[in-house]
């Protein structure tokens, strides 16, 4: 079984289920019985293994092409178990525009422990060659930014890491293993918020991450079940319940992403569009080399004078929300909502303006989606 979509369906038979059902069992057991004391046992205690958990493990490192899967509790507790393989004194490269959440566990954890980061635009090859210390270990990084969809090269920046020893770790939320696998491109870990499009429900909270090395598979299963953030089996199930779908969801987020971004191109209203589907940006040669796909997120800025706020609510089928990723297209302010934590300066910095929104698109028909925004700009 080596297709892609195929593996979306099955992932790997279950073999102990002895009753013909072709769902993965739901296994709520919080402990497992040993036939005697000395036996050597699979399961013993749900945090450090569960069936239905490991199922989804299992299936969503096939589908990452990695040696090892791991299912969290959300996105952020995948990343904090990552970066908790690292040491004190260590140094770590990061994206300077990677999630705020991530932002919020290395200041608020990770610094504390004496782990030092440096910020750098990781499209620029040499200013991560520029922040190699003796103590560096790692880089980490986000392969589509949030919210202005800016595109690291999963390949150059893994070229740059293994000539100094380094791990490459991606946040590939925004694309899903369908339209890239990092760790084919040179990294050696990937990280999602299965939140979003493995999901892709708006119904659980999860995390996933997949190590191609069976030693770093070893640190971090260590702080998954010394931590104690795993996913619950219902969860599990749910993600893989959604994942079963993603590639057809996947290629209904692209179709209409597409479509809605040749709408705003014919709007006055809008003053810029941030999607690297748009051919000549350095933003769409990376993807076009790298990705099979442009993602379901666009973000656009309106014109100076619109009222952005009064256009975000003012849609009446797509809702005001935050996270993506979902069946249902969300649209939110990032100043005021996803990035509200960030003051005016690091907003400004980071080419967060009053304008800006965004929005993830779902898979409703987009002549309904087209017909929402189309109303809403004409009220402004």
């Amino acid at each position: 079984m080596t297709s892609f979509n195929t593996k979306l369906v099955h992932g790997e038979p279950q073999n102990d289920n002895n009753t013909g059902a072709v769902n993965v069992p739901v296994y709520n057991s919080s402990t497992y019985i040993y036939p005697s004391v000395d036996a050597k046992v699979k399961y013993d205690y749900a945090r450090s293994g569960n069936p239905t958990r490991n199922y989804l493990e299992e299936q969503v490192a096939q589908l990452e092409n990695g040696c090892r899967g791991f299912a969290f509790s959300s996105g952020s507790a995948a990343i904090h178990a990552v970066l908790a393989i690292f040491k004190p004194g260590d140094h770590l490269i990061i994206g300077k525009e990677i999630y705020g959440g991530t932002f919020r566990i290395i200041n608020e954890f990770f610094k504390r422990w004496q782990i030092e980061f440096t910020a750098v635009d990781t499209q620029n090859l040499d200013e991560i060659r520029q922040a190699i210390k003796p103590n560096t270990k790692a880089i980490y990084f986000e392969s589509f930014t949030n919210p202005l969809l800016h595109v690291t090269s999963v390949a150059g920046v893994s070229k740059v890491a293994k000539a100094n020893n380094l791990l490459t770790i991606v946040d590939n939320t925004f694309l899903s293993p369908y339209l890239q696998r990092p760790l084919d491109l040179g990294a050696d870990i990937v990280i999602h918020s299965a939140t979003k499009y493995l999901s892709g429900h708006s119904d659980v909270i999860a995390g996933i991450a997949v190590a191609k090395d069976e030693d770093i598979a070893d640190k971090i299963y260590f702080n998954q079940n010394a931590i104690g953030s795993t996913l619950s089996p219902e969860d599990s199930n749910l993600v893989r319940r959604g994942i079963q779908t993603l590639s057809v969801r996947m290629d209904r987020h692209l179709s209409n992403a597409q479509k809605i971004v040749e709408f705003l191109q014919t709007r006055p209203e809008i003053a810029k569009i941030y999607y690297p589907g748009i051919a000549g940006s350095k933003n769409h040669e990376i993807a076009a080399k790298e990705a099979d796909g442009f993602g379901g997120i666009v973000s656009f800025e309106l014109a100076d004078g619109l009222d952005s706020t009064k256009f975000v609510e003012g849609t009446k089928l797509i809702q005001l929300a935050v996270s993506l990723g979902a069946v249902e297209s969300l649209i939110e302010l990032p100043y005021k909502m996803t990035h509200a934590e960030l003051s005016p300066e690091e907003q400004l910095k980071a080419g967060i303006t009053h304008q800006l929104v965004r929005l993830s698109v779902g898979i409703e028909d987009v002549s309904d989606l087209i017909d929402d925004l189309a109303q809403s700009l004409d009220r402004l």
